[in-house]
């Protein structure tokens, strides 16, 4: 039986721009639906059955960020921003309303499909449990036993190593800055700061890489790191 066709919504009011969006999303399999202003749109979004949408932050009527606090309000539904304000504050603000990931303008169509599959190949999300696979036979975390296992290797990872990669873990595609890393992973951890984040990682891929070829975490410039599954070297 074939699989039904993913349904993206694109919500962009540059009309050349979601045309040729729309076009690159059809040529690859996806049905695709087009809005050109924000009022309505998170509505639209929630009771359309969509997999996810395309959201540009400037809007006619309501804009991008408005728009996913109302859909963050209630749904999980996947979301990727766009916008050619490239301030890391406007990065930042998308990411911590729950963006899934985020696009600046210029951006080439072929990447923004390639980014909306890898995000619904990572759909669902892992809920949290004693043992939760991460990639197929590949990476393991065993959080009852606070231990980590690639192709069957036990990773030597400390408490904070651990806990960070848990944390990005738990929601494969979702871009995190420091702070929010700081916040969700180490919430009552006076001694790391922002900057040691980078440290940790660096520590956690040279251990995956020792052990296989799997490389997870993927670094967004300028805004700070996402667990990819299917990452390799």
């Amino acid at each position: 039986m074939t699989a039904p066709r993913s349904r993206i919504l694109i919500v962009e009011d540059e009309t050349a721009l979601a045309d040729v969006v729309h076009d690159y999303l059809q040529a690859a399999g996806m049905a695709a639906d087009r809005r050109i202003e924000g009022t309505g749109a998170a509505r639209a979004a929630l009771d359309g059955g969509y997999d996810l949408v395309v959201l540009d932050i400037m809007l006619p009527g309501t804009d991008g960020l408005q728009i996913c606090r109302e859909i963050r309000a209630t749904s999980d539904l996947p979301i990727i921003m766009t916008t050619a304000r490239v301030e890391e504050i406007d990065r930042l603000l998308g990411l911590e309303l729950g963006a899934d990931d985020y696009l600046c303008k210029p951006y080439s169509p072929r990447e923004l499909v390639a980014r909306i599959k890898a995000v619904l190949r990572r759909r669902p999300t892992l809920e949290r449990g004693d043992t939760a696979p991460l990639a197929p036979a590949r990476l393991h975390l065993d959080r009852e036993a606070w231990r980590a296992t690639v192709d069957g290797h036990r990773l030597d990872l400390t408490p904070r190593e651990f806990r960070l990669l848990d944390t990005m873990a738990t929601r494969p595609g979702r871009v995190f800055s420091r702070e929010q890393l700081l916040d969700l992973a180490f919430p009552d951890d006076a001694e790391v700061f922002d900057r040691t984040i980078d440290s940790h990682i660096r520590n956690i891929r040279r251990k995956i890489a020792a052990a296989s070829d799997l490389d997870p975490i993927r670094s967004v410039y300028g805004v700070g790191y996402a667990f990819d599954p299917d990452g390799a070297e």
